[in-house]
């Protein structure tokens, strides 16, 4: 995140007025009197930016790994869940704006470790631009149909519907984050068998009754 400082305007012009103030009222004669009018201006100006200090807005900066094809689909990843993000805030049944929360969760935590690890931009990408894609089409379904505020058949019924399968789409999407780990699970189980080996063939491995082979 980077921040942004938008200063008030209000110590500007407080210090634009006192100074005009001061031009209309007192003398400007002297040297004196040009430093006292800059001295007010500025104390002026001092105080007002302390009690007026404007405000902080947080800006998330797109994260840029080098490759143009996973940058792409990282700055597509962010604008999906922006968008759920927005789909969630609309929608007023609380069922389902929990499993999209936890949809924009999981979906962000994939497009994170896509960014910390590229290899994963094979199992990403046909996730990101056939299944997100199908599934932000559900979420606008569901939004535009609550908006609606119909309680016929129809609509109730493709509510359900819908809701039924944001329920799917949850475990499905923790399955895909999951399967991005495939590999390193893989890495981490034949680590484990050579360290393993290589204790036992040094007489480091600790034998079933607790001493060493």
């Amino acid at each position: 995140m980077r921040e942004i400082r938008h200063p008030s305007a209000v110590a500007y012009y407080g210090a634009a007025a006192v100074c005009l103030a001061y031009a209309l009222f007192l003398p400007m004669y002297r040297l004196l009197d040009y430093l006292i009018f800059l001295a007010a201006g500025a104390v002026a100006f001092g105080a007002l930016r302390a009690v007026f200090p404007g405000r902080v807005e947080r800006v998330k900066m797109p994260v840029e790994t080098g490759d143009p094809h996973i940058d792409a689909l990282l700055r597509d990843g962010d604008a999906a869940v922006a968008e759920m993000e927005g789909l969630r805030d609309r929608i007023a049944n609380g069922g389902a704006k929990a499993k999209i929360g936890a949809i924009i969760d999981i979906v962000g935590r994939i497009f994170r470790d896509l960014a910390q690890d590229s290899d994963n931009y094979r199992h990403v990408r046909p996730f990101a631009t056939i299944y997100l894609p199908m599934i932000l089409k559900l979420m606008k379904a569901y939004a535009r149909l609550e908006d609606s505020a119909g309680t016929g058949e129809n609509v109730a019924g493709s509510l359900e519907r819908i809701s039924g399968a944001l329920d799917s789409i949850v475990a499905s999407c923790e399955k895909q984050h999951d399967a991005l780990f495939r590999k390193q699970a893989l890495d981490i189980e034949v680590d484990v068998a050579v360290l393993g080996q290589l204790l036992e063939k040094d007489g480091l491995l600790a034998s079933a009754d607790g001493g060493n082979k």
